[in-house]
């Protein structure tokens, strides 16, 4: 199976290479950066980049910025690295559309572990598209198309769908979507799904009558 590629951007030369050490030792190919300009130079040049570590002070452009360019393009995992634990620097990166939020100093196992569970997540080490209904997703180009047509999802809102559409025809209590798609870690209302699932079915179209409510228990993909 193809290595996926991971960017690392960080003005620490020691971090940078201590954290690219173990992402090596662990199978994952390592492409890193000093800084924002470069960071987002080298996202849109290399292409097929699975997974971006991205430090919040760098000099020229800083994460917040790096992280709203790419936004503009890709729904590409970030996570974030900072050396605050400021709530409202936390709730800025998750508004921005960060994955994960590490302060530093950090355990290295700690980060390659939330690495792998985000590309789990994300279906980044899977090749396949996936055809159903009209809907094609592709998890390694991280793209969604409804009938020819490629549609603009959140991270989440991928994630929510490829698991829907891996578990189609089966009925998904809100519980279980919440430990599948956010996570066992996640510790937050469940209705956040319900917001997620109105904003995918809105982006979907007619395809958004695929996903079926169960009342008083959670969802159902049927086609």
């Amino acid at each position: 199976m193809e290595r996926a590629k991971i960017l690392v951007v960080d003005d620490e030369s020691r971090l940078r290479k201590l954290v690219r050490d173990f992402l090596v030792k662990n199978n994952y190919e390592v492409i890193e950066a000093e800084n924002g300009e470069e960071a987002v130079d080298l996202f849109f040049a290399q292409k097929e980049i699975a997974l971006i570590i991205l430090d919040v002070m760098m000099p020229k452009m800083d994460g917040w910025q790096v992280c709203k360019e790419i936004r503009q393009y890709s729904t590409v995992p970030i996570i974030m690295l900072t050396a605050k634990s400021d709530e409202r620097d936390e709730l800025l990166g998750f508004e921005l559309g960060v994955d994960e939020y590490i302060s530093k100093p950090f355990s290295p196992k700690i980060l390659v572990a939330r690495v792998e569970a985000i590309l789990r997540r994300a279906g980044a080490t899977v090749a396949d598209a996936t055809e159903i209904g009209g809907i094609v997703l592709d998890k390694s180009a991280h793209q969604v198309s409804v009938d020819g047509q490629f549609i603009d999802l959140s991270v989440k809102e991928f994630e929510l769908l490829a698991y829907f559409i891996e578990n189609k025809g089966i009925a998904l209590s809100r519980e279980r979507i919440l430990n599948n798609v956010w996570n066992y870690d996640y510790f937050g209302d469940a209705r956040t799904i319900d917001t997620h699932v109105k904003k995918l079915r809105s982006k979907m179209g007619d395809k958004g009558d695929y996903i079926k409510t169960i009342w008083g228990m959670g969802y159902k993909f049927e086609v």
